[in-house]
């Protein structure tokens, strides 16, 4: 693979499955694709690297949500011809479902969408951080734990990290459901039962947007529930790849 919108860190020769991750607003791809070489060795692990970090420094954040799909999707198209899995946290639950909308449309559907920490699409959101201070938006960042007060402390780190979170935090809190049809693959929300950010009222509305299976799961832990121990959701996206991978019965095999 060599298309710098994902990373993989363990490619797979003939995989049965395919596992995209999402990151949440000023997240990268790093920290998701180091998960690909916990899971078996049939499952391929990508995330999506978001323009504005890393070895994407060089491009502008993200400020137009079709724009960032566009790319995102031309990157997973020539990766359908396995069940995909989309997994999203956050912001990167909201990029995952708009992909998974889109992909759809183009004729390649994905097998699940896994959202986490991050209310349905029909529960409107609020929020003006990304019009806020510097200080602010750093304040926000510790009191959720996405990165390390050490490295918020940093004004090198800063001058290179916050344009993109600013970004991101315009994407989060501006963005608006377009109604249209549910999807067809089953949806899977997890929260934390601690998370400030989301409820099970607001989750358990992913329902709506699926005529699949939906299964919203509570775990411990507030809205990074996998930070600092990730069992929980290598578990999680193993179970779910495992599931995509199966056979799809047909008529003729379907019980009565």
């Amino acid at each position: 693979m060599n298309d710098r919108r994902l990373r993989c860190r363990a490619p797979r020769a003939d995989p049965r499955a395919r596992v995209v991750c999402f990151p949440h607003a000023g997240g990268t791809a790093g920290p998701y694709a180091a998960w690909g070489a916990a899971l078996d060795g049939r499952t391929e692990l990508s995330a999506v690297q978001y323009p504005g970090r890393e070895e994407r420094i060089e491009e502008p954040p993200p400020h137009d949500l079709d724009a960032l799909l566009s790319g995102v999707c031309r990157a997973l198209l020539p990766l359908a011809g396995r069940p995909l899995v989309l997994f999203g946290h956050s912001l990167g639950a909201v990029v995952a479902y708009e992909t998974a909308r889109r992909l759809t449309r183009q004729g390649a559907p994905p097998a699940r969408l896994v959202v986490s920490g991050r209310r349905a699409p029909c529960v409107p959101v609020t929020g003006d951080l990304h019009t806020r201070s510097d200080d602010a938006l750093v304040a926000e960042l510790a009191r959720l734990g996405a990165t390390s007060a050490e490295l918020l402390a940093e004004p090198a780190f800063r001058t290179v990290y916050l344009p993109a979170v600013r970004a991101d935090f315009a994407l989060a809190e501006t963005y608006r459901y377009a109604p249209a049809g549910p999807l067809p693959c089953p949806v899977t929300a997890v929260i934390g039962a601690a998370d400030t950010e989301v409820d099970h009222d607001q989750a358990s509305r992913w329902a709506a947007h699926t005529t699949g299976a939906f299964t919203l799961h509570t775990v411990p832990g507030g809205h990074f529930w996998f930070v600092p121990d990730d069992t929980g959701v290598l578990h999680l996206l193993r179970t779910v790849a495992h599931e995509a991978s199966r056979p799809v019965p047909s008529e003729s095999e379907t019980p009565a």
